[in-house]
């Protein structure tokens, strides 16, 4: 079975994320790791693995020379090769863009199965694993809580506003894991030396056959157009109890209507 992960490099959760005044996009100047969601996925494509043996796993992402650091992380932690579309031309993609550039890369490669994460920490649209299925032409399950592979379909929970249905769909197919999917597993020593040997692809524009002219931020079909600095966090109320805090806290709460 041949298995596809997306993983993408997104500043640390963990520091200030901001958007960048100037080029409205998100400020990578911080801390950059792979997102935490990703590496679930990789878990889950690992696991499928040992399910079946003789399987593959390629890690793939999209992003500068730094992101390449987030393949070795994947690749340390039992992945067998890496992709990396990386070109100055799909700078600023939104997530159309991105899922051309993504399907370009895996079509005819004959995977039988793509997993990514929900959503991104950074970009939050949720809407690439989707946008790719509907490109490669592959089924998808979305947002799964958990996940069965055999050797022609994959099954599980899909997570949904009011709890979970059970979902199946034949291979191959795509699928998009919640952060209930699994617990990573921690690259061992053996893991990160032998990272460094595998093999991995970097692709261009012009290795993906995409059109130069209809990539990157001015091509976008989504954008933003203005950012306005969050406001400072104001005191809260402080009441004391003189024997009217009662009233005071039920005019407090009716004045900003909450009752």
């Amino acid at each position: 079975m041949k298995i596809a992960v997306l993983v993408k490099e997104v500043p640390d959760t963990w520091g200030d994320r901001r958007i960048d005044p100037v080029t409205l996009r998100v400020d990578r100047s911080a801390d950059l790791v792979i997102d935490e969601i990703n590496e679930k996925a990789v878990e889950v494509a690992l696991l499928t693995k040992e399910a079946h043996p003789g399987s593959e796993v390629t890690v793939v992402t999209m992003g500068p020379s730094s992101a390449l650091a987030v393949i070795r992380k994947a690749l340390a932690m039992g992945a067998d090769t890496g992709i990396h579309i990386s070109d100055d031309g799909l700078a600023g993609s939104d997530a159309v863009q991105t899922s051309a550039a993504l399907a370009a890369a895996l079509s005819g490669r004959g995977f039988d199965l793509v997993i990514t994460g929900n959503e991104s920490t950074d970009g939050r649209t949720g809407a690439v694993p989707a946008m790719l299925a509907e490109r490669l032409g592959f089924a998808q399950l979305t947002f799964m809580r958990t996940l069965d592979v055999s050797t022609d379909a994959a099954s599980g929970e899909r997570l949904t506003s009011t709890g979970h249905v059970e979902v199946t769909a034949p291979l191959p197919a795509l699928v998009s894991v919640t952060e209930q999917i699994a617990e990573a597993r921690y690259p061992s020593f053996k893991g990160i030396m032998s990272a460094r040997k595998k093999k991995v692809e970097c692709l261009s524009i012009v290795d993906l056959g995409l059109d130069s002219s209809e990539t990157g931020a001015s091509h976008a079909w989504s954008a933003v157009e203005q950012v306005t600095e969050r406001p400072p966090r104001q005191g809260g109320m402080i009441i004391k109890d003189d024997g009217t805090a009662g009233t005071q806290v039920a005019e407090f709460l009716i004045a900003a209507k909450l009752i």
